[in-house]
């Protein structure tokens, strides 16, 4: 599912006031992290990740890594915060026409 610019704007102006609800650890990106980031995008559609990397390429491969692993799409990152969004078969955010 590859989403318009219009519907990134539409989850990019819902997301403005989420919190982070993953939170990655000195660890990296773990199994767990994984499994949460699973569960967290299944019940809310939309989510704040938190990647903990202080060198922008190794963000951008745990982005990457998490997008690909989570089959999710990267609405927008700032800074440390990634913006993930996928529609759940409940369908809980409805989005503007392409």
């Amino acid at each position: 599912m590859n989403l318009s610019t219009k519907q990134k704007q539409y989850l990019k102006g819902l997301a403005h006031s989420l919190k982070p609800v993953v939170l990655m650890g000195a660890n990296g990106l773990t199994e767990a992290v994984l499994s949460e980031i699973e569960l967290a995008l299944n019940h809310h559609e939309l989510i704040k990740v938190k990647v903990a990397a202080e060198e922008r390429e190794t963000k951008q491969l745990i982005v990457d890594a998490i997008v690909r692993e989570t089959q999710a799409e990267k609405v927008q990152v700032i800074g440390n915060i990634l913006v993930l969004y996928r529609q759940s078969e409940d369908r809980k955010i409805e989005l503007p026409r392409k």
